[in-house]
């Protein structure tokens, strides 16, 4: 009498199907492990996006008080010369409580809240 072939072939083929099941799974694990990367990664780029944008608009500020440094060296150069006429001036100073080095000084607030408001804007 034969042997049957069948018991033979169908242990082969379980251990085959075991063999790829196997595979399979190694290949999931590595796709959910990439993707996770891929998640985290995509995150990182989200917060240094986020940093990036802080960083402009501190360049922006920076370059509005860089922008404003003319104009306060142009007033410290008037105080130093009317500072400079006073002193060499023979009449006496007129100050009526007024302590030397210290002036009124205007700043027009209403085109900062204009220029605040189309910045915000």
């Amino acid at each position: 009498m034969r042997q049957p072939v069948a018991p033979i072939r169908s242990s082969q083929s379980s251990s085959a199907a075991a063999t790829k099941l196997q595979e399979k799974q190694k290949e999931y694990e590595a796709v959910v492990a990439l993707e996770r990367a891929s998640s985290n990664f995509a995150r990182r780029m989200e917060e240094m996006c986020v940093d990036c944008e802080v960083m402009g608009d501190a360049g922006i500020v920076h370059g509005q008080v860089l922008a404003q440094w003319p104009d306060m060296l142009e007033i410290l150069a008037l105080f130093q010369e009317t500072e400079d006429a006073d002193l060499s001036s023979d009449e006496p100073p007129a100050t009526h409580g007024v302590v030397p080095g210290q002036k009124l000084v205007r700043i027009p607030i209403d085109g900062l809240q204009t220029a605040e408001r189309q910045g915000g804007a």
